[in-house]
């Protein structure tokens, strides 16, 4: 078990929601960087609670920008460091589901592709939370969002959460890893590796929302833990394009003792037809079970 490193980087006194994941994550996440670091951010749940002027939960240097472009301002602090020949300092860029997958794709993307020295870390809690609770590309199938609600002709989202981490993989770059704020100690290691390794790192933390998930605030870790448990989020690394040190399930577990105590599946449990969409949601654990070699010894 790592102990975890007693100096804060991102401090209390954030207008984050009480049991915020994404906080959560972005706390532990911090205690992974150094003090010699540089951090970007995209605009978000994590911007608006953590650096309302004056004042800041930042204690390393921070940069924001837009909502689209946290991986290219990443990307332009890395190459002037590196033209003043100060590759001695760490960057890091930090973005939520909807600017990572959906608005700052493109930024990601061309940052992975040109080879930045940048560990790229996307928050995801599965939707826009900060605007209104919009469906993202990283909303699961059959989750109701303001945009996407489920009703009488309707189960909420149609698609099936976005690959974001295979899409990063498919950049050729020397690592990916998915994290959960519900294992602290795989969370820190796979950000102090893919911020220790030379050229593009990506890591996706699962960070739940208590205000878009419609869940209580003191639950956030469980809920994080069944989503592992369950097969519907996979720990994972990917070096070099190979995947290893996957987490092994033992007595995997429904998907309903996940889904239940969210409000945006609640319609599941309610509605005529509602079995069938959950059995679909299970066939996405087993599949990933499948893939993973989730259930095996």
């Amino acid at each position: 078990m790592t102990r975890l490193e007693k100096k804060e980087r991102f401090t209390s006194g954030h207008r984050a929601c009480g049991g915020c994941g994404l906080a959560l994550g972005a706390r532990l996440a911090m205690k992974a960087v150094d003090d010699n670091s540089i951090a970007t951010c995209a605009t978000g749940c994590l911007e608006v609670t953590s650096s309302p002027y004056p004042q800041s939960s930042w204690k390393i240097p921070w940069l924001h920008s837009l909502f689209e472009n946290s991986a290219a301002v990443a990307g332009g602090v890395e190459a002037a460091l590196r033209a003043k020949g100060k590759q001695d300092i760490n960057v890091v860029a930090q973005g939520g589901d909807g600017g990572t997958v959906d608005i700052g794709m493109r930024s990601l993307s061309g940052m992975l592709e040109r080879g930045h020295d940048v560990a790229y870390i996307c928050y995801d809690n599965e939707a826009y939370m900060n605007t209104g609770i919009q469906r993202s590309g990283s909303t699961p199938m059959n989750a109701s969002t303001t945009t996407s609600p489920a009703g009488e002709e309707s189960f909420g989202n149609e698609n099936r959460k976005k690959n974001a981490l295979k899409i990063a993989a498919a950049h050729n770059i020397p690592y990916v890893a998915s994290a959960s704020v519900a294992y602290p100690d795989d969370l820190i290691e796979k950000v102090k590796k893919a911020n220790e390794i030379n050229g593009p790192t990506y890591v996706q933390i699962h960070t739940p929302c208590p205000t878009g998930w419609g869940h209580e605030g003191d639950i956030t870790v469980k809920l994080a833990r069944l989503a592992v448990e369950t097969g519907l989020w996979v720990l994972y690394e990917r070096e070099e394009g190979e995947i290893k040190d996957v987490k092994k399930i033992k007595d995997r577990k429904p998907v309903e003792e996940y889904l239940k105590p969210q409000k945006r599946f609640k319609h599941l449990f309610k509605k005529e037809g509602g079995e069938e969409r959950i059995q679909e949601i299970q066939e996405i654990a087993d599949s990933n079970a499948e893939k993973f070699h989730l259930d095996e010894e």
